[in-house]
């Protein structure tokens, strides 16, 4: 684009439209969700992942109201918004609850397999696609990040499976797959940002750079979510210095206990992460992306669970460090 029609596109407030049509700046936007590129912070959201047995839209009622101001779906079999139920009147009303609300779709979770075989399966996840299957999954996963939020896409997140102790056999394989991921996202303009988990062969920030480099496309990005690697007895500092760069998206949960035997927590819960201490540091390396409460299934699937108890509780834990 010439410069002075480039001048008259920003003066006529196209800017959101323009990064769309560049790849690295739309993943950078991607991870901003909105945000202008003044903000200092990071949006605070939290994930329906944690309120399965709510309705979506009392759901988006819910988060709203206790503040949160992004949401991600989760567009996993058994909840309501797994794409192939969601009709298009139901995603019309979403993104008009959305907006009506001053929310932003911030990401959509999936759960994804570049390795055979898939250790998620022994992690609670029982899902063993195929790749033709996951392309299938991340092609749905873009069309309905576009439809729910036309300006700026939401970012799609996944773990990647694979089994512990067996990344050196994997690695090449899960390298070529994801090549091929990287290649369907591109018309899709969506970014998907890949996510290390303890107990698989994506657990150390080595192996997320080692594939990403290896992916080397504007449109495959990381997912933090520190509560996996302080379970290695890696950093906050070192980890975020690490890989925050490079993150389109993170999760916020705490842990405590060791790879072979853990336990995932509420955020704050532990009083083991310090959170002004992480949004101090995503702010030294520039990350002003979203930031979403992630309730495992260790608390989710515990008796008399109460899912709007737990956004409100995670809330009061981060919202002096990030709201």
């Amino acid at each position: 684009m010439r410069r002075r029609n480039l001048m008259r596109a920003l003066a006529g407030g196209a800017a959101v439209a323009l990064l769309g049509d560049c790849p690295l700046a739309h993943a950078q936007s991607g991870a901003s969700r909105g945000l202008s590129a003044q903000s200092r912070r990071p949006l605070l959201g939290f994930s329906y992942y944690g309120m399965q047995n709510i309705p979506v839209r009392e759901a988006i009622s819910q988060i709203a109201k206790i503040g949160y101001k992004g949401l991600e779906l989760t567009l996993i079999p058994g909840w309501e918004t797994e794409p192939r139920l969601l009709s298009r009147p139901k995603r019309a009303e979403i993104r008009k609850q959305l907006g009506d609300l001053g929310m932003s779709l911030s990401s959509v979770q999936e759960s994804l397999q570049l390795a055979e075989p898939n250790a998620m399966t022994k992690l609670g996840f029982k899902i063993n696609y195929s790749q033709a299957e996951n392309l299938e999954r991340l092609r749905a996963a873009a069309a309905l990040a576009h439809e729910l939020s036309p300006a700026v896409p939401a970012v799609i997140e996944t773990p990647v499976g694979g089994t512990a102790g067996m990344w050196e056999q994997s690695r090449r394989a899960m390298a070529d797959r994801l090549g091929e991921w990287a290649k369907a996202l591109e018309p899709l303009k969506t970014v998907l940002a890949i996510k290390g988990f303890v107990g698989t062969s994506m657990d150390t920030p080595e192996k997320m750079l080692w594939i990403l480099d290896q992916a080397n496309s504007p449109w495959i990005r990381i997912g933090y979510d520190y509560s996996h690697y302080k379970l290695l007895g890696l950093q906050l500092r070192e980890t975020i210095k690490q890989l925050g760069r490079r993150s389109a998206f993170i999760h916020v949960k705490d842990s405590v206990g060791t790879p072979e035997k853990f336990r995932f927590m509420l955020p704050g819960d532990s009083g083991e992460i310090d959170y002004k201490v992480y949004s101090q540091t995503l702010s030294e390396v520039g990350y002003h992306g979203p930031v979403i409460v992630e309730v495992s299934t260790h608390i989710s699937g515990q008796p008399g669970y109460d899912a709007v108890a737990a956004a409100k509780r995670s809330w009061d834990n981060l919202a002096p460090s990030f709201a």
